[in-house]
């Protein structure tokens, strides 16, 4: 399933999420991934779906969406691993493209030193690149990073896309507690982000369940300690702390829709009850996917999450 929700997005509206990335290939295994860890972390771009595939699977859900009346404000690459990976993507933004609605992409910006990576991003509209770390031993504990990876290389590229790219430019930083939230850590990403200029510079903490298990978000006072060392460098600088509400779009194809958004983004049960109510159907559905393994239920910071059960693809 490609194609999937349209998902609340507390950045874009209503965005139709584009899983381009089979689970898990990616070039860092975070310790807060929503996904879950990274069992081998690769680094050089390949094909996966083809881009005439992924269309297709998009304009197939937007028709389905809009016989409900549902609305999509954004097509977003934000899929099981990082979107960079798939060496077609540009392919498919051109592709995308006469759908008429406005293309992000949300990124790690591990591969942004390769020049090919860059221009490809230059077809989208809306750009988030990650930067949870400015200095080498907080980004390797954070973003436990394909070995083959150099943090100097990877700001260089993100630097030279600040300057290049036309589109919009914004930044996400996620705080773990004890991880990257040293006050030398935090003022190490203020100082290289003043240097991006980023439209906003997106301050965030772990609300859904993480890789690992002892992942925790930081306390108020560490978080506003945080939020004050980025804006006295940043022009805007915004959180990405609360919860992003419960208006997740259905195309009436109840367990679809469930196992496609389940697949990159964990639901919370409010938002589960949610969408059960919006296709008719009831927790009976739940239960059936959780008898047969393809959901899992997760608890973390006091809420009960379902996460789609993947195994990794040999794509």
């Amino acid at each position: 399933m490609i194609a999937f929700g349209p998902v609340p997005s507390r950045r874009l509206g209503r965005s139709l999420g584009i899983n381009n990335i089979p689970p898990k290939a990616c070039s860092y295994s975070c310790v807060y991934c929503q996904v879950g860890p990274t069992a081998a972390t690769e680094t050089a771009p390949r094909a996966f779906y083809p881009p005439q595939e992924i269309l297709k699977s998009v304009e197939e859900r937007l028709e389905a969406l809009q016989r409900r009346g549902e609305g999509v404000d954004w097509l977003t690459f934000v899929p099981d691993g990082e979107p960079t990976l798939d060496a077609r993507l540009d392919e498919t933004i051109e592709l995308l493209r006469p759908l008429g609605i406005p293309i992000a992409v949300i990124t790690n910006g591990s591969l942004l030193w390769r020049a090919e990576v860059r221009a490809a991003l230059h077809g989208a509209d809306w750009l988030c690149v990650k930067v949870d770390a400015a200095d080498p031993v907080a980004w390797t504990r954070i973003n436990r990073p394909d070995p083959s990876l150099q943090l100097d290389r990877i700001l260089a590229g993100v630097s030279r896309l600040a300057v290049d790219y036309r589109g919009t430019l914004n930044t996400e930083t996620m705080l773990v507690a004890g991880v990257n939230d040293s006050p030398e850590a935090i003022g190490a990403v203020a100082d290289y982000l003043a240097t991006l200029s980023p439209s906003v510079a997106y301050l965030a903490i772990p609300t859904r369940p993480p890789a690992e298990p002892s992942v925790r978000p930081p306390d108020e006072a560490t978080l506003a300690r945080a939020y004050q060392s980025l804006s006295a460098r940043l022009p805007r600088v915004e959180y990405l702390i609360a919860y992003e509400g419960d208006a997740f779009g259905s195309t009436g194809r109840v367990e679809e829709d469930i196992l496609a958004v389940a697949a990159v983004h964990p639901l919370r049960e409010e938002a589960l009850h949610a969408l059960l109510a919006k296709a008719g159907a009831d927790w009976q559905v739940v239960e059936r996917l959780l008898a047969a393994g393809s959901l899992r239920l997760v608890e973390y910071q006091g809420h009960r999450f379902y996460h789609r059960s993947l195994p990794h693809s040999s794509l």
